[in-house]
């Protein structure tokens, strides 16, 4: 049958670039990989709450927090113990506590590569190849996503579920996949953080909008129903687990949201530190640069094409991709009226942000790519258009990648400088004066060797220590066992810290140009009293100046001032005599 002239000269649509999910997998595994051997640790709370307790329950001692006092319970046994026993797996084929440190992280990278590829998956099959490419692109080479993949906090756990959970609500096929979606940021609010719950707020409305538009509110009910019971299961073995260890049932996610929003006067996260509104903005351009723009952009982006080019969008994609893009506003409208602002607040949105810049980025390319002679673009030669794209592209990775390069060069000596310790004896002590929110966790130490810590400039509450008998105390006495000296205002408690003369060893920084005060003298420095066992390159945030912190630059002679890097020292004393 001859061929009709409609078709005689229709040309098939170019293949899409689709990068295969082995390789996208292995990928991020890479990346999270490097970072599980290479990050430092970033956050002390990450360190005081989640390092230190779980190595109270692999090895019946470490340091405790106000917050796993029983008197507040404020944090839950269950996600610790959840990491427990993949750790001292670790440890046991390790044959060391580093192994355990180590070994986990590698755990929590392999876990957030497999999430991200499921949402690549995801991106690939229902919105475009083009935009999981450049989804991908954003989590193999951002810094953002380089410390948060293998970050032991559950702020990185809501971000693995909160990965989960967009996947399960973007991807149709087959059916809806609402009650898995609810599951995941179910599970991720409950184990993780409550408040990553907020980030599925868009799904829910866009749910209930469609079923009562097509009259089958029954049947989303029903998936809600099946949602909701799945949590309802992961609460219940929470609250077991956390009754177990406390002695007493709470339901600490429901308490942490009390704390946090109705603390009261004088408490509350206020105490521990405000910002200014654009923390949150310079934190992530940092580390997202040019994606944190897009990002931002999407929204205004996707309203110019659906204005501009109504052929190409119809209502229900538009609608779509407005649910997909909003958590990330809503997230950082959120936190971005908190006064109190962390970094890791932003991990669950991370994914979010990642989405909303390869959504803008295809977008623009999509408009920079027409052909139509009767536009403006459509008249720019394609290899002028490549020009201008590509320095985006090429630029954007490049300041990702010094960014990352930069901070593990820079603060990687907590990490490094414990290894001569391993001939020490239970009876030693490491101590921690100035330099005691750089302690990376007592993995580190050798079996039975405690961190101590000195009077320093500090003055607020340091950790105490989780007790430890052995008899006549049950399973784990330091989870419900009330520690002394603790409280919810962040005051000072002299008991917490210990003579000096009984340290046997002593971590302390020495920045040259600092002055020596009452409470921190500079111990590098009194070769009277103490040896140098270990010391690592610290890099002087004070004398270095800002493009030198924030990406790295090579120790080259001859640079210009503003790019040379200052340096310190982070040490590992010991006691001469000792």
């Amino acid at each position: 049958m001859a061929e009709s002239p409609g078709n005689t000269h229709r040309q098939p649509p170019p293949s899409q670039f689709f990068i295969p999910l082995n390789t996208a997998l292995w990928l991020c595994a890479i990346s999270h990989l490097i970072a599980a051997f290479k990050a430092p640790v970033q956050d002390c709370d990450e360190t005081f709450n989640y390092w230190e307790p779980l190595h109270y329950l692999n090895h019946r001692y470490g340091l405790q927090t106000w917050e796993y006092s029983p008197e507040f319970s404020l944090r839950s046994w269950a996600y610790i113990l959840i990491h427990a026993l993949p750790t001292a797996f670790a440890g046991f084929l390790g044959n060391s506590k580093v192994a355990e440190f180590y070994g986990l992280r590698i755990l929590l990278a392999l876990v957030c590569a497999a999430t991200e590829t499921r949402l690549y998956s995801a991106i690939c099959r229902t919105l475009n190849p083009r935009i999981g490419a450049f989804y991908l692109m954003i989590v193999v080479f951002t810094p953002g996503f380089f410390y948060a993949s293998v970050a032991f906090l559950p702020s990185s756990f809501a971000m693995y579920t909160s990965t989960l959970g967009v996947t399960a609500f973007m991807d149709w096929h087959g059916g809806s996949k609402s009650a898995v979606g609810i599951m995941w940021f179910g599970v991720g609010a409950l184990l993780g953080w409550p408040f990553a719950g907020a980030l599925i707020i868009p799904f829910v409305l866009e749910d209930w909008a469609v079923g009562i538009w097509m009259g089958d509110t029954f049947e989303v009910f029903r998936k809600y129903l099946d949602g909701t019971v799945r949590c309802l299961i992961v609460l219940a073995l929470q609250v077991a687990i956390d009754a177990f260890f406390y002695h007493k049932v709470v339901l600490v996610p429901i308490r942490l949201v009390l704390y946090n929003v109705f603390g009261g006067k004088d408490r509350g996260p206020d105490i521990f530190g405000t910002e200014p509104w654009d923390y949150y903005l310079r934190n992530l351009l940092l580390n997202f640069n040019i994606w944190t723009i897009l990002a931002i952009a999407c929204a205004p982006l996707l309203a110019v094409q659906s204005l501009l080019f109504r052929q190409q969008t119809t209502k229900q994609t538009l609608l779509r991709t407005v649910i997909l893009i909003a958590p990330f506003y809503l997230w950082l409208a959120i936190f971005t009226i908190q006064p109190h602002k962390e970094e890791r607040f932003m991990y669950p949105a991370y994914p979010f942000l990642a989405l909303n810049a390869a959504i803008a980025f295809h977008m623009l390319l999509t408009w920079l790519g027409t052909s139509d002679p009767k536009t403006l673009i459509g008249k720019i030669p394609a290899r002028i258009k490549l020009i201008l794209i590509l320095p985006i592209i090429v630029g954007s990775l490049n300041l990702g990648l010094l960014r990352t390069i930069g901070t593990i060069t820079a603060y990687q000596a907590p990490l490094q400088i414990y290894e001569p310790l391993h001939n020490t004896t239970a009876s030693d002590t490491v101590c921690f004066g100035k330099d005691w929110y750089r302690f990376p966790t007592s993995f580190f130490l050798p079996n039975g060797v405690h961190a101590k810590f000195i009077r320093s400039e500090f003055r607020g509450l340091l950790p105490g220590e989780f007790h430890s008998g052995k008899t006549g105390f049950g399973l784990f006495p330091g989870t419900w066992l009330e520690p002394g000296g603790m409280n919810d205002l962040n005051q000072e408690d002299l008991g917490k810290y210990t003579d000096i003369a009984h340290c046997t060893y002593l971590v302390d920084s020495y920045m040259p140009g600092t002055d020596a005060t009452e409470h921190e003298p500079l111990h590098v420095l009194d070769k009277e009293t103490w040896e140098k066992v270990s010391c690592k390159p610290f890099l002087d945030n004070a004398r270095t100046p800002f493009a030198a912190r924030m990406i790295w630059v090579p120790d080259l002679p001859g640079l210009p001032r503003a790019l040379q890097r200052q340096w310190g020292e982070h040490c590992l004393l010991r006691r001469k005599g000792s």
